[in-house]
């Protein structure tokens, strides 16, 4: 059995998938939270990305009945190659772009209006929270999102929003 990081359980907690959400993670790195996230899924989908082939390869072979099931789908690409939209809610889990290159625009669009943002990081980041959540916050409020909010608990940290209806 492998290990699930307590950052992994706690995204998808605050995630809350409703069991036909079409979803999109991005930076799937290892595949962790697209399981968590497809254990609750029926009816739904995720789409889990990654710029990396070796990610990709992971998550694939770490959730190959998800795939199987049709709960989960793959794709190798990076943030600048996405053009997709009608998400429920679009979530990652510590990709440093973000905050250090904070332009939201891209998976903005990808959720559909009323849908969910969540840019998360596990607790124990080396580079203080509040240095990461301020530039995420500022670029959902310059793409317009509503609901805004700065989350934070004993295993992670991070900002949330809603895309305007």
């Amino acid at each position: 059995m492998s290990v699930v990081a307590a950052r992994h359980r706690w995204a998808v907690h605050l995630l809350d998938p409703a069991p036909a959400e079409r979803l999109l993670e991005v930076g799937c790195g290892p595949g962790v939270a697209a399981g968590l996230v497809c254990d609750r899924l029926t009816t739904g989908n995720l789409l889990a990305m990654d710029r990396s082939a070796t990610a990709i390869a992971r998550t694939t072979a770490r959730n190959a009945a998800h795939i199987a099931a049709g709960r989960l789908t793959t794709r190798q690409a990076s943030l600048a190659e996405l053009d997709l939209s009608g998400f429920d809610a679009a979530f990652s889990v510590d990709v440093n772009v973000f905050w250090t290159t904070p332009d939201l625009g891209v998976l903005v669009r990808a959720v559909k209006p009323g849908g969910r943002l969540l840019i998360l990081y596990g607790a124990n980041s080396p580079t203080p929270a509040d240095r990461i959540t301020q530039p995420i916050r500022q670029s959902m409020t310059a793409e317009g999102l509503t609901d805004i909010e700065e989350v934070a608990g004993e295993d992670g940290f991070g900002v949330t929003g809603r895309r305007r209806f």
